[in-house]
């Protein structure tokens, strides 16, 4: 218990802690506003992430200490806290991994829904990619479930032709950022990338899951050449923080053009 609210009043405690949530909530904001700007050319969905885990972090802290300032002690409810996690982790473990893996595979692995791929003993068209599994379509009409982890561990071999030609970025959009703004600005910013794309295929904007709160996003680039994959993804994802950026900000004047 905080020593000094045996001199406080009734009321002052629940003021005290209300200043506390408000401060957590300017801190929380705070903090995100530092990691988008400075993981603004890291992959939208690692920055969209990493702003939501510090968040989250930030507000069992600042929960805890609230509780503190009412004069609740907070010795067994952290306790409490602290083995339902280790429970949680230990009971799901395999769950957990493969969703991990399922985020990593997002943003490192190249293949999508329609292509064909080898990972260890097994092969197929891919079919579809949920949080735990990646289900294959193999040659003799088979189904075959691949967890996610499976992509991390083994080598993955895309067979499908051309590929490399693909540059995928996934991309997290909060549900206060307008969709067809977003997709109109990204269009705009990424032609200046169009001497190094193949100018048969526009950049191809495709909805990968969507919640009420968050949109999941997939933005599609083709490459002319095999050396234009990397510094395509990392001007791409670039720009698409950018766009971001800006369209969180709609008050004040950008320009993402140059």
């Amino acid at each position: 218990m905080l020593p000094y609210l045996d001199q406080l009043g009734p009321v002052e405690p629940v003021a005290l802690a209300g200043i506390v949530l408000v401060v957590t909530w300017l801190v929380a904001r705070g903090v995100g506003g530092i990691l988008r700007a400075a993981m603004q050319e890291s992959v939208p969905h690692v920055a969209a992430t990493a702003v939501r885990l510090s968040s989250a972090l930030i507000w069992v802290v600042g929960i805890v200490i609230a509780v503190q300032t009412l004069g609740v002690a907070t010795d067994i409810l952290l306790l409490v806290v602290a083995i339902a996690g280790v429970a949680l982790v230990v009971a799901f473990r395999v769950p957990l991994e493969n969703l991990g893996a399922k985020y990593f595979s997002d943003v490192y692995v190249p293949f999508k829904a329609g292509d064909t791929v080898q990972v260890g003993n097994h092969a197929g068209k891919v079919i579809e990619i949920n949080p735990i599994s990646t289900v294959l379509l193999s040659e003799d009409d088979h189904l075959v479930s691949v967890p996610n982890s499976t992509f991390v561990r083994e080598v993955v071999l895309n067979l499908t032709p051309n590929a490399w030609r693909e540059v995928v970025i996934p991309v997290t959009l909060d549900n206060n950022v307008d969709l067809p703004s977003f997709e109109s600005e990204v269009r705009k910013s990424l032609s200046r990338l169009r001497p190094r794309l193949d100018p048969r295929f526009p950049p191809i904007l495709t909805n990968r899951a969507r919640t009420p709160g968050v949109a999941e996003l997939s933005l599609v680039l083709f490459v002319r050449r095999p050396q234009d994959r990397e510094p395509v993804a990392t001007e791409a994802n670039r720009r698409v923080s950018l766009v971001l950026e800006a369209l969180r900000r709609p008050r004040r004047r950008w320009s993402i053009a140059s």
